[in-house]
């Protein structure tokens, strides 16, 4: 079978085949916000702060989940590349079931060790509960989330990302229905949003399972798994950056949490969670785009195919710096919307958030290339370099800017660490990019 992944791609057919994956991550993004606002305007600030608490727990998932998704989308994408499909097929199998069994792990923790990872955490008395409600929700539906973040990315490296967005539009809509209806009719409170939020979750994790299970005449479907220790040790190597950028958010997020919390108490929580959770949309563009192009690159990469390599990186960098440009002015001119959305005008939270996603909206300019950067080298087997620009952007630069600008400029030190991080990670990316492109022959 012909496989679309070997199309010879030009800047409109390459947008075109992103664009599923792009319009995925967005209305992900989007529902992810709709969580917040149910959460901040029907419960209160207080609650919205506790789900952000509670994130960091959230981040680890996603960080086991989408290691192995990127990690292993690129090892089995190359091999289709070389032809090696059965092999594929079967370290495909195998890496689904090693999710399954992480994730139910993560979960068995997660029951056992609530009271004082919560507490580490930072949830204070006046939280506690909500943050206890939010989180012990949501651990039954950790596994269906693993195996969300899975098919996303196998749908793309199967050729089918429609169907990928298709079961993500089902889940978020669901979601965004539930999280209604638990919350205000119901009055289930915080456990309500969860609930809602785990459903969603599993939706596209159980429409992926049936797919691969039952669709024989596709490019990738289950078979035996066979265990391969080396392949399972490339896949979660090759997607360790992805999972460092994850962990680092959880690391982050905690700390953005625990200075706002000492500097602006829980109003300060409440603002910083509603400019993370604008970021989650604004910077699906630039996640959506890599994850939809990774697959493409790594095909060429085991096909050798480097006049459609050059091509296609060419491409990215013409997309990804006219999208940068375009969502840092949507950032500045929808500030105001945004945060309203959340909290009421004039509110303390409102103020608060206004002036921090001004500031904060300079980190778009700098982003994108960032996040490509990132996932260009997992899709080209190079878990290293991706990993050692993720781990320098996500953690070491933006720890020793949380940590330091406060004390130096004050609250807007908080709101400007991000922009740095991202200006300063930007130079690191620049420079493998071009030590790199004659070894892989992408430029």
């Amino acid at each position: 079978m012909s496989n679309v992944l070997s199309k010879k791609f030009t800047f409109w057919s390459l947008l075109k085949f992103t664009l599923p994956t792009i319009i995925m991550m967005v209305f992900m993004s989007m529902y992810t916000m709709v969580d917040g606002i149910f959460v901040s305007r029907l419960i209160g600030t207080s609650a919205l702060s506790a789900v952000n608490i509670v994130y960091p727990v959230i981040n680890v998932v996603l960080a086991v989940g989408i290691m192995l998704a990127t990690g292993g989308s690129a090892v089995i994408a190359k091999k289709m590349g070389e032809s090696r499909n059965v092999e594929a097929k079967e370290n495909f199998s195998l890496v689904v079931c090693v999710g399954v069994v992480a994730g139910a792990v993560i979960t068995l923790v997660g029951f056992l060790f609530a009271d004082p990872l919560l507490r580490f955490l930072g949830a204070n008395d006046a939280v506690y509960q909500y943050c206890y409600d939010y989180m012990t929700t949501l651990l039954p539906f950790v596994v269906p989330s693993i195996l969300q973040m899975l098919f996303q990315y196998f749908f793309v490296t199967a050729g089918k990302p429609t169907l990928g967005l298709l079961a993500t539009l089902i889940g978020g809509c669901t979601n965004i229905v539930l999280d209604y209806v638990f919350i205000a009719p119901l009055d289930m409170g915080v456990a309500g949003a969860a609930l809602a939020t785990g459903i969603g979750y599993a939706i596209p994790g159980i429409f992926g399972l049936f797919y691969f299970l039952w669709n024989k005449k596709g490019t990738l479907y289950f078979l035996k798994p066979k265990f391969d220790s080396k392949v399972l040790l490339r896949s979660c190597t090759n997607g360790a950056s992805e999972m460092v950028t994850n962990l680092a958010i959880a690391v982050t997020t905690l700390l953005f949490n625990l200075v706002m919390m000492e500097r602006l108490g829980e109003d300060g929580v409440a603002a910083i969670t509603v400019v993370l959770y604008a970021q989650f949309l604004l910077s699906a563009v630039y996640l959506g785009y890599s994850s939809g192009v990774a697959p493409v690159v790594s095909y060429n990469y085991g096909d050798k195919d480097t006049v459609q390599l050059k091509k296609v990186f060419k491409i990215s960098l013409q997309f990804l710096i006219a999208a940068s440009l375009v969502t840092f002015v949507i950032a500045l001119l929808s500030s105001d919307l945004i945060v309203s959305i959340f909290t009421l005008s004039g509110s303390p939270v409102f103020d608060l958030a206004v002036h921090g996603f001004d500031l904060f909206a300079i980190s778009y300019l700098f982003m994108g290339i960032n996040i490509f950067a990132s996932a260009f080298f997992t899709a080209l087997s190079n878990g290293k370099i991706s990993a050692l620009i993720s781990f320098l952007r996500t953690f070491v630069l933006l720890v020793v800017c949380i940590l330091l600008l406060p004390y130096l400029i004050g609250i807007d030190g908080i709101w400007l660490s991000v922009p740095i991080a991202e200006a300063a990670a930007l130079f690191i990316s620049i420079h493998w990019l071009r030590k790199k492109h004659t070894e892989y022959g992408y430029a």
